[in-house]
């Protein structure tokens, strides 16, 4: 009998409880169907008898209330999806493009284009892309890379094809900077200095120009880099309406120039954001060596450029912005390197090269402002000088800029600029990427 009690009791822990819910279920089914008017089936005690050969054993337990069957819409996977109209679809694409995804790609591209104009170029239109990764995507600390892509082609027979970028490597410690283009354009020429671009009559001509810029910065210091450049301009001059244009001490210039730069670079760098910073203080000198033997411009020559720039938050999203730049070249410098004044850069609104000569200085002071989500707008003034010889700066030939201009975010702190700007009896448009500076 003892064997029999704990062959019992065994059963009870185990296979009673499996037999109880059969049981359970069972005699609870009339219930349910009784109850099933009033939702779930109530709770009611249960007698069970188990029986194992001469042994008898009477339980008694309380099963657990069935749920109640509730009426829940189903969603299914198989049911058609309505695709979205093509205008949601674009206005989706860049409602997500200002997120950073940076962590989570290995590259993160929006495309666009539509149509462009600049007062150099005139009415075309134009597709880009802007890019933003990081190298190592476990660091939070480094800004991101970045990357833009354009090809853009115009009504008078302008196009122009390029890439330009920031390759920041982790923790900031080192740096590789880059811009390649073509470009080729039907241009104005007025030759070289102050008073052929005040005061000349304007000439035309078609170039075809190659450049190729790669840096390398290191840092040495907290926002402190020193580096290396090389560079590669080919441009070459077709179908002048007067030679006289590039003709300088009554000897005739080349029509075209190639020439191969080598420098040294020292920066002090704290911006936050490289296309688009909102603080920090940018200071750059650059002194470029152009080798007789790698190039055809007949002699060796020299060029300094030098950037002092300044980024400030004034109040809610509004940012100064200060820009001082200078670039000096060596006398003997072939006419497609001399300092152009005007462009998308600095001097907006002047067509660039009709103010030309061996030295330029220019200076900006430009306030940013956030309006509405991804829409902002600027406004800017600053003014310009170019001149053969630091001797020879006269103040009285310095010229003046002024303008305004809307922003929309493409990416992330990346964005799409239309600028207006004026100047000494002159005003142009210019689409662009990134700030001007």
């Amino acid at each position: 009998m003892l064997r029999t009690a704990l062959l019992v009791c065994l059963l009870s822990g185990g296979l009673l409880p499996a037999l109880a819910q059969q049981d359970s279920t069972n005699n609870t089914n009339g219930m349910n169907g009784m109850n099933g008017m009033n939702g779930a089936a109530e709770a009611v005690p249960v007698d069970s008898i188990y029986v194992r050969g001469t042994d008898t054993l009477h339980y008694t337990y309380t099963p657990a209330p069935a749920a109640a069957t509730a009426s829940v819409p189903v969603a299914s996977d198989s049911l058609p999806r309505r695709r979205p109209s093509f205008l949601r679809r674009i206005v989706n694409y860049f409602g997500e493009s200002t997120t950073d995804k940076t962590f989570e790609k290995k590259i993160d591209f929006t495309f666009a284009g539509g149509p462009s104009y600049s007062k150099n170029t005139s009415l075309g239109i134009g597709v880009l892309a802007a890019g933003l990764y990081r190298l190592d995507r476990s660091d939070s600390v480094t800004s991101p890379s970045n990357v833009s892509i354009f090809a853009s082609v115009s009504i008078t027979g302008f196009y122009a094809v390029g890439v330009t970028g920031n390759n920041i490597f982790a923790q900031n410690r080192s740096r590789i900077d880059y811009s390649v283009d073509f470009k080729s354009q039907p241009r104005d020429i007025w030759g070289v200095g102050y008073r052929a671009g005040a005061y000349g009559e304007k000439g035309n001509f078609v170039e075809k120009r190659y450049n190729v810029d790669v840096r390398y910065l290191y840092r040495v210091l907290p926002n402190t880099f020193i580096g290396g450049m090389l560079g590669f301009d080919y441009t070459k001059g077709k179908k002048f309406s007067d030679l006289s244009y590039i003709t300088f001490d009554g000897v005739q210039q080349k029509t075209g120039y190639t020439a191969t730069g080598i420098g040294a670079i020292i920066e002090y760098d704290s911006r936050d954001f490289i296309p688009n910073p909102f603080r920090g203080i940018y200071i750059s000198l650059v002194e470029t060596f152009y080798p007789k033997p790698l190039g055809n411009c007949g002699q060796s020559l020299w060029r300094t450029n030098f950037t002092a720039d300044f980024y400030q938050r004034v109040w809610r999203d509004g940012i100064l912005a200060i820009d001082l730049y200078g670039e000096f070249n060596s006398d003997g410098t072939p006419w497609p390197m001399l300092a152009r004044m005007g462009g998308s850069q600095r001097m907006r609104g002047y067509y660039e090269g009709q103010y030309t000569d061996n030295g330029m200085i220019t200076f900006q002071v430009e306030l940013r402002q956030r309006i509405w989500r991804r829409i902002g707008c600027t406004v800017w003034g600053g003014a310009g000088n170019v001149f053969h010889r630091l001797s020879t700066f006269n103040w009285s030939e310095t010229l003046p800029n002024y303008g305004i201009g809307l922003r929309w975010e493409l990416k992330k702190r990346t964005n799409v600029r239309l600028d207006y700007g004026f100047g000494r009896k002159t005003s142009g448009f210019m689409l662009n990427i990134n700030e001007a500076f």
